[in-house]
């Protein structure tokens, strides 16, 4: 709701901000303003959600460890990617899957039974400690539509997840994407809910989990390479190879295990928001740590 004495879509006049040079911001499809060598110190941007509401996103842009990583390299270069994950690295804290799951649930859309299901899937299917099982099996949308999935997804990630944005991963994947390079969001997560986000941000390219329809909707199963650890690895190398990408120049930003193959896999690695003993690996192989919130 829009805040008490400010019209829907109007910025405050009372929010301070300074211009740390004449570079005109970016303009993102989705309605995000990001200026990358600007500091803004808290306006309230308001964008237009599907339907209709207007929600508030506190944006403050500084420059960051990682925003220092790029400058050296930032002239305008085709050959150079950037590859970006999204659970824990461009959205801080819990993965958009577990959230967009709760959202189904509280509103209606899964049954006890579906939750009963998963967890017992996990249960005999566990590999050690690990939700891998649960990664590369869908049993929530099983047998569920598309076309009754994607337009809920759609919502939720305007109005839930693009609020939660790491501010200073945008202004970094912003930079990139003035520079001219190849921007990719790679994530486990299922395409449907990455593809909304990068749309958002004016991202081209999303290398996402796909995942296997039928006739009576989702069969619960994802379509190999499945974007995780050596699948991230593989594609890479097969967009680095159809898109002219010279990796060994290039960008790739993550927060776990699940990223180590990705992060080998560029000349560029920067660990975001370590996890499961990720910090520890950053520093055996001499990777940048950065903390995006």
């Amino acid at each position: 709701m829009p805040k008490p004495g400010l019209e829907p879509g109007r910025v405050s006049p009372h929010a301070p901000q300074t211009c740390a040079s004449a570079i005109p911001p970016l303009r993102h499809g989705g309605g995000l303003y990001v200026g990358v060598k600007t500091v803004v110190n808290q306006p309230n941007l308001r964008y237009n959600s599907l339907d209709g509401l207007f929600l508030t996103l506190e944006l403050q842009i500084l420059m960051s460890d990682s925003n220092q990583h790029f400058r050296s390299h930032s002239s305008v270069d085709s050959s150079i990617g950037a590859f970006f994950d999204v659970d824990n690295t461009l959205i801080p804290g819990q993965s958009i899957e577990i959230r967009f799951v709760r959202y189904l649930w509280k509103n209606g859309f899964l049954s006890k039974r579906v939750i009963v299901d998963s967890a017992l899937y996990l249960l005999f299917n566990i590999l050690e400690f690990s939700l891998s099982p649960l990664r590369e099996r869908k049993i929530y949308l099983l047998d569920k539509r598309p076309e009754g999935i994607e337009p809920l997804a759609k919502w939720f990630v305007r109005s839930e997840i693009c609020p939660r944005l790491s501010l200073k991963g945008t202004a970094a994947l912003a930079q990139h994407l003035q520079a001219g390079h190849h921007v990719a969001l790679v994530s486990g997560t299922p395409e449907f809910l990455v593809k909304p986000l990068a749309h958002f941000l004016d991202v081209p390219t999303v290398l996402a989990a796909k995942l296997e329809t039928n006739e009576d909707g989702y069969t619960g199963r994802v379509l190999a390479p499945y974007p995780y650890g050596e699948g991230k690895r593989r594609l890479l190398q097969t967009f680095a190879e159809t898109h002219g990408v010279n990796l060994n120049q290039s960008y790739a930003y993550g927060d776990s295990p699940g990223d180590i193959q990705a992060l080998e896999s560029v000349g560029h690695p920067l660990v975001i928001n370590p996890i499961r003993g990720m910090a520890r690996i950053a520093r055996q192989h001499r990777w940048p740590i950065a903390l995006w919130s």
